[in-house]
C-alpha cells in the first residue's frame, strides 16, 4: 500500500494491480513498474523502509488486472447520515457536521484501531485511514473516506452558497 505513493514521488510510472492468481496469498495488492525500472524502484523502496514481499518478472504481454476500486464504491443516503462503502469497508458520517459515526466491515486486524481513531472525528479534519492502517481494509476504507469527504465537501459548499 505504501509502495505506490513512494514510487510516484520518486518519479516512477506505477500501476496498482492484483497479483497473478498463482502468486496470491490472501488480500494482496501489487504495483507494476517497467522492467527496466525494477532495480531503481527496489532501491527507493528499501531506502524509504517499504517492505517488499516479492518481485516478479512477468512474461512480456502478461496482462495484470488493474485495481478499479472506484467501481466498488456505493453510497447510501439515510436522511441525516450518509454511508459510503468500498469493497467490504463502510464509513458513515452525519450530514451537516461531517462527524464520523461508524466504521465497519472487513476482516483485517487493524479495523478496530481504525474505528477507534476515526470515530467522532470530522471528515477531512482527522487522520486518513492509510496513515493509520497498513492492510487492504485500510486501503479500501481510504477510498470510501475520500468519497465521503467529496460528498461532504459538496454538501458544505451548497450550504455556504445559500
Amino acid at each position: 500500500m505504501r509502495a505506490k505513493p513512494v514510487l510516484e514521488e520518486a518519479g516512477f510510472k506505477v500501476r496498482e494491480v492484483a497479483p497473478p492468481v498463482e502468486y496470491r496469498t490472501g488480500c494482496d495488492l501489487a504495483v507494476e513498474v517497467d522492467a527496466t525500472d525494477v532495480d531503481a524502484a527496489e532501491n527507493v523502496l528499501i531506502e524509504k523502509g517499504v517492505m517488499i514481499l516479492d518481485i516478479l518478472f512477468m512474461p512480456k504481454g502478461t496482462k495484470l488486472i488493474p485495481v478499479y476500486l472506484t467501481k466498488l464504491i456505493k453510497t447510501v443516503d439515510y436522511g441525516d447520515y450518509v454511508m459510503v462503502r468500498c469493497g467490504n469497508m463502510k464509513i458513515t458520517y452525519q450530514k451537516g457536521s461531517g462527524t464520523i459515526v461508524n466504521i465497519s466491515g472487513g476482516g483485517c486486524p487493524d479495523i478496530p484501531y481504525l474505528g477507534m481513531k476515526l470515530y467522532g472525528t470530522i471528515i477531512g479534519q482527522g487522520p486518513k485511514p492509510r496513515a493509520l492502517g497498513k492492510t487492504v481494509c485500510a486501503y479500501t476504507l481510504e477510498h470510501a473516506y475520500n468519497k465521503a469527504l467529496e460528498i461532504f465537501s459538496k454538501e458544505s459548499s451548497k450550504k455556504k452558497g445559500k
